[in-house]
């Protein structure tokens, strides 16, 4: 039975780059395990379980589309974490928009070129 638990993972090619933009972006606190195979932290976000890890192998090209699974985070204030988000390097890959009668959805590229997106629950998006 599946219990909704869920283990997310970010690669980065330049990991000290990758902790400081998601450290900055969501306030998110990183702690390296030692002794394995691959540079790895563990992220501890106040939710979700997460790692960050060493990029085992080379993305896709620019443009080429994504080739992993996209993980949306809810925020507080679209707006203000978009904000951070450019200002700490990441780029719109889509701009906000609304899911009507849901929330307001945007997706960003982060410094490792891996896509995330961000979602800020409102019942009344859209109308």
């Amino acid at each position: 039975m599946n219990k909704g638990h869920i283990y997310f993972e970010i690669q980065a090619d330049d990991t000290q780059r990758a902790l400081n933009f998601y450290s900055q972006v969501f306030g998110w606190k990183f702690s390296e395990v030692k002794g394995l195979p691959i540079p790895y932290w563990p992220i501890e976000t106040g939710g979700s379980r997460g790692g960050l890890l060493q990029r085992p192998a080379k993305t896709p090209p620019p443009q080429s589309g994504t080739n992993a699974f996209v993980c949306s985070l809810e925020v507080e204030d679209f707006d203000a974490t978009a904000a951070t988000i450019l200002r700490q390097g990441g780029i719109v890959a889509l701009p906000k928009f609304a899911v009507p009668k849901t929330c307001w959805q945007g997706y960003f590229v982060d410094t490792e070129g891996n896509t995330f997106g961000i979602f800020e629950v409102d019942a009344h998006a859209g109308n």
